[in-house]
């Protein structure tokens, strides 16, 4: 470890910090349906929306209305992907003559889109046309984005709202986010990107001469476009194979810095406004201290694992850190920040291979996927993530106390306490048993590219990314077979919504509960108790239900190479 690589990591968490009260003022005036700069150019356009669609912004809904909205508008977005995929061959915008996507590949790829997990079992590159990389990907990576912050800002109004039935309007929500926060935003990061040399065009390839003079042409394509929002959406859908270690997705080091700031962004700044929505911003900070403390951990061990690098290596002479899979312009520091920051929000875009890590370096990134990927996590779903495991933490000390707990000044009971573990149960649930059966079925065996322990992480690794939907992986399975593409885009369905249900019954009754005031006996929220306890509760909770898994893949694959033996 280097005193540069501190350096950036320190600096990227003081600009992260810094930004957190800006763009949660911005995201809150979103939430209270207030104006923005933005509303004098775009106001119309939401307006036109609301008219041809039929849509009353004002009109309120309870939590059953909202999440049957929620669900038939990102199941046809499913069926309109998935048939934009099967069609490719005969639509437009297809250059290089790219065949129709096979029928279990688009059904895969159009869930993972939809779901903002953005799993890719293919290489986009040589599988895509631009028409599916602009209409049936960039938009999902808009609309998935806006979906998530909708909810957390559903549940917001749970927390917030009193003796009231309904939690907003899920049409209105999603219009609001994506006109006045996620269009703007990447229009000016699309336009940076491109003046630092990331491609915009809708030609297919390039015919360029090496300095040797020998001929290559190279895929272009509007690949700015869809990397601003990939990665401000937390989406992580690359336009090639290579993702963010691809020199035209990522090219220098300023381009990385920036990407990694783009991916907490918004997850930052709606801490602030889960404070701002319950009338004390204390209580935003400190979940936001709560997700730095286990981030930072997070780092810690990772930055140290792959510059120690690999002791089978050393004693071969070959000295110094891992870099294995990485890209000499960004060296470990750069590339060990990027894995954590990738998992530790749902974003999934990768600037190396995970699958080259060391053991424990490569175990991180996979743990923070299966604490529910609540370290900030994806835009929305990290917050009201994260809010799912506080209703735990006050149910926990109100235990410890002898009293009903209170959170936020709601009443935190049974029905609350009930619906959470639901939620949080569904991973666990999902990751493992999907694991276990690949794990000892020919198909799933036939996928990792490794035998033993690394290869059983590549599979955990893949269930853990497509349930959590984050979409980054080890990089060694062979995901494009009828079994991994069917299994995974049930893992990916199952894990975005069969949390998001439980977690809007939980706004539902939180908003028809009356205002309940702190008292002596109320346990305080704000301070560092409540951190180390929020912390406490998913560390543990991530631990005792992850721990044995980890054990079979990455812990034992990390003793044995501390033996000297590589698999």
């Amino acid at each position: 470890m280097t005193l540069q690589g501190w350096l950036l990591i320190l600096a990227f968490v003081a600009i992260l910090v810094a930004l957190a009260k800006p763009i949660g003022l911005w995201l809150f005036a979103l939430y209270e349906g207030r104006r923005t700069p933005f509303h004098a150019v775009l106001g119309p356009v939401e307006r036109g929306f609301y008219k041809l669609s039929g849509i009353n912004p004002d009109e309120e809904q309870n939590w059953r209305r909202y999440a049957v909205h929620m669900l038939i508008f990102n199941a046809t977005l499913l069926l309109f992907t998935y048939a934009i995929l099967r069609l490719q061959a005969v639509l437009p915008l297809n250059s290089q003559g790219f065949a129709a996507v096979g029928d279990h590949l688009a059904f895969d790829t159009a869930v993972s889109f939809t779901t903002n997990t953005n799993w890719q079992s293919y290489a986009g590159e040589s599988t895509m046309s631009n028409l599916s990389q602009m209409l049936g990907l960039t938009i999902h990576n808009f609309l998935s984005a806006a979906t998530g912050i909708a909810l957390a800002f559903a549940l917001f109004r749970g927390f917030a709202r009193r003796n009231m039935a309904t939690i907003g309007n899920f049409w209105a929500d999603c219009t609001r986010i994506t006109l006045y926060l996620l269009l703007p935003l990447c229009i000016v990061y699309a336009l940076f990107l491109i003046a630092n040399g990331v491609p915009q065009t809708l030609a297919g390839t390039v015919d360029i001469a090496t300095l040797e003079g020998v001929k290559q042409t190279l895929t272009v394509g509007p690949v700015a476009s869809q990397e601003a929002i990939k990665m401000l959406g937390t989406n992580g859908g690359g336009f090639f194979n290579a993702n963010s270690a691809h020199p035209f997705e990522n090219p220098t080091a300023l381009t990385n810095l920036v990407q990694m700031l783009s991916i907490f962004l918004i997850g930052f700044g709606l801490t602030y406004t889960f404070g701002k929505a319950v009338g004390n911003t204390r209580q935003g900070w400190a979940i936001l201290a709560a997700m730095l403390v286990i981030f930072l951990a997070g780092v810690t061990v990772t930055y140290w694992q792959e510059a120690a690098g690999n002791p089978v290596l050393h004693g071969l002479g070959v000295p110094g850190g891992n870099m294995e899979g990485k890209e000499v312009r960004f060296g470990i520091a750069a590339s060990a920040l990027f894995s954590v920051v990738t998992t530790a929000a749902s974003c999934g875009a990768v600037n190396a291979m995970h699958d080259s890590f060391t053991a424990l370096g490569g175990m991180i990134p996979l743990f923070n996927i299966q604490l529910g990927e609540v370290v900030v996590g994806g835009v929305g779903a990290g917050i009201y993530g994260f809010l799912l495991f506080a209703i735990l933490a006050v149910f926990v000390a109100g235990l410890m106390v002898g009293r009903t707990p209170e959170y936020v000044g709601k009443k935190i009971e049974a029905k609350e306490v009930k619906l959470a573990v639901l939620a949080i149960a569904v991973l666990p649930l999902i990751i493992l048993g999907f694991t276990a059966i690949s794990s000892v079925l020919q198909q799933g065996l036939a996928g990792p590219l490794n035998k033993g322990p690394h290869g059983f992480s590549e599979i955990l690794y893949a269930f853990t990314s497509a349930v959590g939907n984050n979409g980054s992986a080890f990089a060694g399975l062979t995901a494009n077979t009828p079994y991994y593409n069917g299994m995974l885009g049930v893992a990916m369905w199952v894990g975005r919504f069969f949390i998001i249900i439980p977690m809007l019954a939980i706004a539902g009754s939180l908003a028809a509960k009356k205002y309940t005031p702190e008292s002596s006996g109320s346990f305080p929220t704000t301070g560092p108790l409540w951190t180390g306890l929020l912390v406490g509760i998913v560390l543990i909770l991530g631990g005792l239900t992850f721990l044995p898994s980890l054990a079979l893949g990455p812990i034992a694959d990390h003793l044995a190479m501390i033996s000297g033996k590589l698999f």
